[in-house]
């Protein structure tokens, strides 16, 4: 365990692609950038999300259940739910209180995997108000999702990214189709590790390195999300169960087998490189949209004024930390050779995230101000502007995008500090 340790501490010095080192970022994170997302992330304005959990699959047909118990989101049936929950809301992924008998049937429903979609009546009343000024801006554009009649709001606070039993052949199609209608890539080049590839193959690294470097860069930041989710399921994985009672916290057998250069071929270690770089991407779009939300037409409404005032005046002390940070990634670089090439590679980038933006919305809204630094710098000041616009979604998913990341990368510390004492 103690070689384990130190190969760990190896994740150190430059990343490849930009001219930050890993040891600036910890520092800055820690210190200045995780508690304050973390408190913004518990704001009303930020820790309810639209989503529409019907929406099928485009990918295959499904019946939308994984096929773990621990993982169903399955409908109670009517008879079933106490008079109670259903005058206080119709959400069928509502978590019961009630752990009487008749519940039973429901068992599964509120297991690992189940939506916790529970919203109080002070919140559902407050969600009309804000549709209401949501539809009286302007917007650059919307998902599908966002006007969908099945669209519902989530508690993000109620509902965290953590170990819910659901792995295998069912997990690796989902992240195989992200990669694959993402980056770039051939159906005939598989990624390090994947069970479907074929024993002979042209090399995954050697296509990679022969890729332009916005090219890249995408798949650089898929791989970058995949990590911190894989993070996020190790520091938060289900320790054990006791009278129906979870207990959630670190796991360091798991964060070894996702992480360990030894575990996974020398993979570990380049896919924790992608988190940062991830995180160095979404850092620069903060810094960057900072002027968007700087000029006071711009509100973060939720009907309570003082709490509005209160979310805002902290995000702007995070855009300002983000300012201060010297090494960020610089997206001049990207576009910068063949101007028509470029132009054409950039509105491929664009068509991607607005297809797959109900996945990586957070990720599309970042690169989606990184295209628009001039949109940006043209903004009027008291008045919105057709020329770029943010919806309360895509504000919401950047920040808790973000916000994630950054836990992402407290939680690789917590592991270093939890191998170290194992040594």
């Amino acid at each position: 365990m103690f070689l384990l340790f130190l190969s760990f501490l190896k994740l150190t010095g430059v990343l490849d692609d930009c001219l930050c080192d890993i040891e600036s970022i910890d520092d800055f994170n820690t210190f200045k950038i995780f508690p304050k997302i973390q408190k913004l992330q518990e704001r009303d304005y930020f820790r309810y999300y639209k989503v529409n959990l019907k929406r099928p699959c485009p990918f295959w047909a499904d019946d939308g259940h994984c096929s773990i118990k621990d993982c169903h989101v399955e409908p109670c049936p009517e008879s079933k739910i106490p008079v109670g929950i259903k005058a206080g809301s119709s959400n069928k992924y509502s978590k019961a209180a009630n752990h009487s008998k008749e519940l039973e049937d429901c068992e599964q429903a509120n297991k690992l995997g189940a939506v916790n979609s529970t919203l109080s009546n002070q919140s559902k009343e407050a969600f009309i108000d804000w549709a209401r000024y949501d539809d009286s801006q302007d917007h650059f554009c919307e998902l599908d999702d966002e006007r969908s009649p099945d669209a519902q709001y989530v508690d993000l606070l109620l509902n965290p990214e953590r170990y819910t039993g659901y792995k295998g052949p069912s997990a690796w199609r989902v992240w195989n189709s992200i990669y694959e209608e993402n980056c770039f890539k051939p159906r005939s080049v598989y990624r390090p590790l994947n069970p479907l590839a074929p024993s002979r193959g042209e090399s995954f690294y050697t296509w990679l390195e022969g890729l332009c470097l916005e090219k890249r860069v995408f798949y650089k930041l898929i791989s970058g999300l995949h990590a911190s989710i894989n993070l996020h399921l190790c520091a938060n994985y289900l320790l054990e169960e006791t009278w129906g009672k979870p207990s959630w916290g670190p796991n360091v057998k798991e964060f070894t087998r996702r992480f360990d250069p030894i575990e996974t071929k020398g993979e570990g270690p380049r896919r924790l490189k992608n988190l940062y770089f991830l995180y160095l991407i979404e850092l620069r779009a903060l810094s960057k949209v900072a002027p968007y939300f700087e000029r006071s037409v711009v509100d973060l409404y939720t009907g309570n004024g003082h709490e509005d005032a209160e979310s805002k005046a902290l995000l702007l002390e995070i855009f300002r930390d983000t300012k201060s940070f010297h090494m960020h990634f610089d997206e001049k670089s990207m576009f910068a050779g063949d101007k028509k090439g470029a132009k054409s590679l950039k509105v491929n980038i664009k068509e991607l995230y607005i297809l797959h933006a109900s996945v990586t919305q957070g990720l599309g809204t970042a690169l989606k101000i990184l295209f628009s630094e001039k949109e940006i710098q043209n903004l009027p000041e008291n008045s919105p502007s057709k020329g770029f616009q943010l919806t309360r979604q895509e504000i919401v998913a950047l920040v808790n995008a973000f916000g994630r990341l950054s836990t992402s990368i407290k939680e690789l510390q917590n592991f270093k500090v939890l191998l170290q004492r194992t040594r």
